[in-house]
């Protein structure tokens, strides 16, 4: 089986200098040729259950079929944490060959054996430490309850309002913050925040809410007709929508790892 992908944060570190001393006959160069800063970048998680080589081959299928837009050439992260590294060798030649001719570029994996990321270093992939959310293991809200929307996280930025109709092709980022649109987000633009997502028009295209792994977010929107709609990298497409709240004002929030659609 393969999970419904989670976005995960993939970190950099700064290279300082190293205070050695300086051949004064060296050339000086004024200008710097490159920098290496800290940052971070969402990337989807591919977490498997099995090392059956068809079976992923399948259900991989199916799950890009869902959403082709949302994984076209995407970088991704294997999550190796559920294999059992004796009973289950996974062809890691072989799977990243898969994933690439699915148009998805595999940049690493997590978790595993060390055997299991010896495996995958040879197949060119970095291994990469985990890192858990702190919100994760906190208790959802219960459905149908009354709420307050998710506050924003410590640090987050200011919020971003949109004033004007998204048009498709368009993608608008709120960084660090939530976003407020006043209009309509048209088929086809993709709409994302740090934080939560308001939409006061109808919602036609992409909304992705709590891209840097807020599993606390959620989206507001007054007319829901969404492509897809996602929270922390958990998401819905449009085939999966129930048609009671199709063009309903709802609410949508993460419980238990699914995806809860709610009337406002």
């Amino acid at each position: 089986m393969i999970e419904s992908p989670a976005i995960g944060t993939l970190h950099t570190t700064r290279l300082l200098n190293s205070g050695m001393p300086v051949n004064s006959t060296e050339p000086h160069h004024p200008t710097a040729a490159l920098e290496i800063k800290a940052g971070s970048i969402t990337l989807p998680i591919l977490k498997l259950f099995s090392a059956d080589f068809e079976a992923l081959n399948v259900q991989l299928e199916q799950k890009l079929r869902q959403a082709p837009e949302f994984f076209r050439n995407a970088p991704i992260i294997v999550d190796l944490s559920e294999l059992v590294p004796d009973r289950e060798p996974l062809d890691f030649s072989a799977f990243v060959d898969s994933l690439r001719n699915r148009g998805l570029s595999p940049v690493g994996v997590r978790g595993g054996s060390q055997i299991q990321q010896q495996a995958a270093q040879s197949a060119k992939l970095a291994v990469l430490a985990e890192i858990k959310p702190d919100n994760a293991h906190q208790a959802p809200a219960a459905q149908g309850a009354s709420f307050k929307p998710a506050s924003p996280a410590k640090g987050f930025g200011p919020t971003k309002l949109i004033d004007h109709p998204v048009r498709s092709g368009q993608r608008i980022y709120a960084a660090g913050g939530d976003l407020i649109v006043l209009a309509q987000v048209s088929p086809g633009a993709e709409i994302m925040a740090d934080g939560n997502i308001h939409i006061y028009g109808s919602l036609k295209g992409r909304a992705l809410a709590g891209v840097q792994g807020n599993l606390e977010a959620r989206v507001f929107c007054s007319d829901l007709q969404a492509e897809l709609i996602a929270i922390g990298g958990h998401y819905k497409i449009s085939e999966n929508l129930d048609e009671a709240v199709r063009g309903k004002p709802v609410q949508v929030y993460l419980r238990d790892n699914l995806l809860i659609i709610d009337y406002l």
